[in-house]
């Protein structure tokens, strides 16, 4: 593996600001890499900074990568819920924009 893509993927994934997520195709164009989700997963997989924000990093529908029911599932779904992220059925619940001022201020 190219260490500057690895670099690269790293860079993009600390990017990611908290309660927000990313999916590994975009995380991969972010870091300059279109097209190379595969490459992504497989830094995160290799990963072993503790301090790195692994769990904003999602798939292309939204899912966790890991077996529902695993460690590493439960560890990233209360990681996301702890940073405000919802989370149906192992889904991240896009949030929809707020149409206007008011709904940005007071909510729906």
């Amino acid at each position: 593996m190219d260490a500057d893509a690895r670099q690269r993927i790293l860079a993009a994934v600390r990017a990611v600001p908290a309660g927000e997520v990313a999916a590994y195709g975009e995380i991969a164009r972010r870091a300059g890499l279109p097209g190379r989700a595969r490459l992504a997963a497989r830094v995160l997989a290799d990963n072993d900074d503790p301090a790195l924000p692994w769990h904003r990093v999602l798939r292309s529908d939204g899912r966790i990568a890991f077996p529902a029911g695993s460690a590493q599932y439960h560890e990233q779904c209360e990681r996301l819920r702890t940073e405000g992220v919802r989370i149906e059925e192992g889904r991240v619940k896009a949030t929809r924009p707020a149409t206007s001022l008011d709904e940005q201020i007071w909510g729906p």
